[in-house]
């Protein structure tokens, strides 16, 4: 009688955590990139230090989880994440003088996999293993979609309402073709979550993507004539004027080189002026909260053995340990 007792109990277990395996829910939170615009008073500088918070935007999505083993979980997620980023909000003389902008929605559909380093089955030790709470690393692969777009100013002044123009077929730096607008990334990071009555899951993402493009902002290599019949694309390409270029220089320490209208304009083949930087390709990040519900199923020993009771009234169902 023990040893059936111990072999129930067993199995009982391992029925237990198969009846939790899946959890789907939705993320929301906030987005951000590191491209070429960007930065302060400095140059190029990796990581967060070179983000403008102000051009902070909102991410959100769904996911669906399944988990393997206490310590290894496969996801899935569709996602739709707004960056955006101007000169304007920069002190760094150079990248001030460009007085480039651009916002990019992002439609993104990854799979990755999950890492538990550390877990609490029981937080606060309340006995009754509720909640429950996990700490991850995340690393996958993703497929997104991306449409940068500009505004255009004069001398300035915001021009046609505000209307944010696609920037992709223009060409803005004279390119044969236009880039392509799907795109490989690889998103890495750290979660967590806590599990409510064996029930809810409610956490914190936070994902860094690194992409294979240097055009989320449309901005990689130096000033040319866009590839582009459209007056507009005239207009966009360069948006620099000589009264922001004096402030500029007006501004500027005593010892700093002077800036030119020039320095921002087509105006020699032989020696063009830089507009990018195509040693380093753009990347983008997210830090979302995570609603999610667990899928609460009958375990294959419980199906097994009892589905027989199923339709059966009166029957209590019991519902296995989480």
């Amino acid at each position: 009688m023990k040893k059936f007792i111990f072999l129930f109990l067993i199995l009982t277990s391992i029925g237990a955590s198969a009846q939790y395996n899946w959890d789907y829910g939705i993320r929301m939170g906030a987005a951000n990139y590191l491209g070429d615009i960007g930065g302060k008073e400095l140059t190029r500088r990796d990581f967060v230090w070179d983000m403008h918070l102000l051009s902070t935007r909102y991410a959100g999505g769904i996911y669906g989880r399944y988990k393997f083993s206490k310590r290894f979980a496969v996801s899935a997620n569709s996602d739709f994440i707004r960056i955006t980023d101007a000169d304007r909000l920069t002190t760094n003389p150079a990248r001030r003088g460009r007085n480039l902008n651009f916002r990019n929605d992002i439609i993104e559909f990854g799979l990755r996999a999950e890492l538990t380093i550390w877990y609490d089955n029981d937080v606060g030790n309340k006995g009754y293993y509720n909640p429950d709470f996990k700490l991850y690393l995340i690393g996958g692969v993703s497929g997104y979609y991306h449409n940068p777009q500009g505004q255009i100013f004069s001398n300035g002044e915001l021009q046609y309402g505000g209307q944010w123009f696609d920037l992709r077929p223009w060409m803005t730096e004279g390119q044969e073709s236009p880039y392509s607008q799907f795109g490989i990334a690889i998103p890495a990071g750290m979660g967590f979550y806590f599990t409510f009555n064996k029930e809810w899951r409610v956490g914190f993402e936070f994902l860094w993507r690194t992409t294979f493009t240097d055009y989320l902002d449309d901005i990689s290599t130096s000033f040319n004539l866009p590839n582009s019949e459209d007056p507009l694309a005239q207009e966009f390409y360069s948006q620099s004027y000589q009264g922001l270029i004096n402030e500029i220089n007006a501004n500027s320490p005593a010892d700093a080189a002077d800036i030119s209208i020039n320095d921002f304009r087509y105006y020699d083949p032989e020696q063009r002026s830089k507009r990018g930087d195509p040693t380093n390709n753009d990347s983008f990040l997210t830090a979302q909260l995570t609603v999610g519900k667990v899928i609460r199923g009958r375990s294959n020993f419980y199906k097994s053995k009892y589905s027989y009771l199923k339709n059966r009234a009166g029957v209590r169902r019991s519902k296995a340990k989480f």
